[in-house]
């Protein structure tokens, strides 16, 4: 049995830490500290872990942020889990407590970013939790010591997760579904992507830098990611006129 909890100790936060560097391979000069971890369970983030037993075997960090206007959100900048226990329904767990936090302080909206090659992880946030992409961001947090990354500029999409929007209501919790747009175009990335990353580094430069320039245009005429397709052979980012949260 998997329990999700808040971290609130600071051997938790310690712990926490020591999972960034078991999952991602960070030098320590890139690893958010416990400090990181302190502030964020005081001033209204989110300090979440999974644990099996008396293991920590994945986490998730949030912080509180203010867009212009003056509207509160969390951007949900970490969420990590062990390699064996991916697949295992971990992540989504933590994602949920995370939306159940949120909608219980009357917050509506959640943020975070993912790399756009890590197909998987896009279906997920797109197909399972209902989350728009609307904006892209060149090399976001520069090169990275992450043997996850593979050397390659740190692109990034912004998922936009409307926690108590229709979509998320039809995908996580039984409602009607909300009207489909039609997608009007879309990003290809290869299936076997990771393979190329890790074996054929000139290559996966190339596909990305691909996949940047079709986001950054696509994504000026005022088109957003509205869906998502996987199929063996690649990942398909749908895009459309965006309508509804």
């Amino acid at each position: 049995m998997i329990e999700i909890r808040w971290l609130k100790k600071h051997s938790e936060f310690v712990e926490a830490v020591a999972l960034q560097k078991e999952i991602w391979g960070f030098k320590d000069i890139e690893l958010l500290p416990v400090r990181l971890f302190v502030v964020a369970s005081k001033i209204g983030g989110q300090t979440l872990g999974a644990f099996d037993g008396a293991r920590m075997i994945a986490f998730g960090l949030a912080i509180p942020g203010l867009k212009p206007g003056g509207q509160y959100y969390l951007h949900s900048h970490m969420l990590g889990v062990l390699p064996e226990y991916r697949d295992s329904g971990v992540g989504r767990a933590i994602k949920l407590k995370q939306r159940e936090d949120a909608i219980a302080h009357g917050i509506e909206l959640v943020e975070w970013t993912f790399d756009p090659l890590e197909i998987k992880n896009a279906y997920f946030n797109i197909e399972r939790l209902g989350a728009v992409v609307r904006r892209y961001v060149i090399n976001q947090y520069g090169s990275t010591s992450s043997r996850l990354h593979g050397g390659l500029p740190t692109d990034r999409c912004i998922a936009e997760w409307w926690v108590s929007g229709p979509r998320a209501a039809a995908l996580l919790d039984g409602g009607p579904p909300p009207p489909r747009e039609q997608p009007v175009a879309s990003i290809t990335v290869p299936g076997d992507i990771a393979e190329i990353r890790e074996n054929e580094p000139a290559r996966a430069a190339e596909i990305q830098s691909a996949v940047s320039r079709k986001f950054v245009d696509l994504f000026a005429r005022g088109l957003a990611v509205i869906g998502f397709e996987r199929t063996p052979e690649a990942g398909i980012y749908l895009l459309g006129p965006w309508q509804s949260k």
